[in-house]
Order: C-alpha cells, then structure tokens, then sequence
C-alpha cells in the first residue's frame, strides 16, 4: 500500500484480489461500457466515469471500495473526486487492469 497524496491510497493488484476474496472489499470499474464487456475483472462492478455523480456513486456497507480503471489515472481521478466531495480518504488499484494482468490475475470478458 502506498499514499501517493494524502488520502488517496494506492493498492497492488494482489493485495486488491485478496481482499476481495475476503469479502473485506469491492471493485468498482470507471471505463466505459464497451471497455468493460471486453475485457474485467471478475466480480467488478461498473460505474463509467463518464456518468461520475457523488450522489450516486455506490456504497457496499462494511466493505472497502476500490476503484479501478485500465492503468490507474481514470481511478485516481475520480478519487480524488470524490476526495474533493468530502471523502476523507479513497482507495484505487494502481496501474489499473493492465496492472492486474501483469500480476498474472485473471480476467473475464470477451478477451
């Protein structure tokens, strides 16, 4: 885990997948709806930052949210979005997607 600004947190793709295995945590996916069908990590859930609204950004009780993207600048952004909203503190996977499949985690999709 790093903190590259304050309150916005960095993971490694296997800290990610085992949290999640965990049920600690939930991955939520700001590409858009094509980039999501064709290639995912199983279990995200998607929310395009194209349609990014605080008020409707989702909320899994007990369960950390990470935001996730292809390399990490669309997750980070809406982190810091959120951050800016009055969210103390948000979390992403670092390096996205690509990260995740450099670690050897698999994906789903039409890949």
């Amino acid at each position: 885990m790093s903190t590259v600004e304050i309150g916005l947190i960095e993971l490694d793709p296997h800290t990610v997948a085992a949290l999640v295995a965990a049920g600690e945590a939930v991955l939520v996916d700001v590409r858009e709806e094509e980039e999501f069908a064709e290639e995912r990590i199983a279990g995200s859930h998607l929310v395009p930052m194209s349609d990014f609204e605080v008020e409707t950004w989702p909320s899994f009780p007990g369960r950390t949210v990470i935001i996730s993207c292809l390399g990490g600048v669309r997750s980070a952004a809406v982190a810091r979005k959120l951050m800016a909203s009055g969210q103390p503190w948000a979390t992403h996977l670092k390096g996205g997607l690509n990260a995740w499949k450099d670690a050897g985690l698999p994906t789903e999709g039409r890949i």
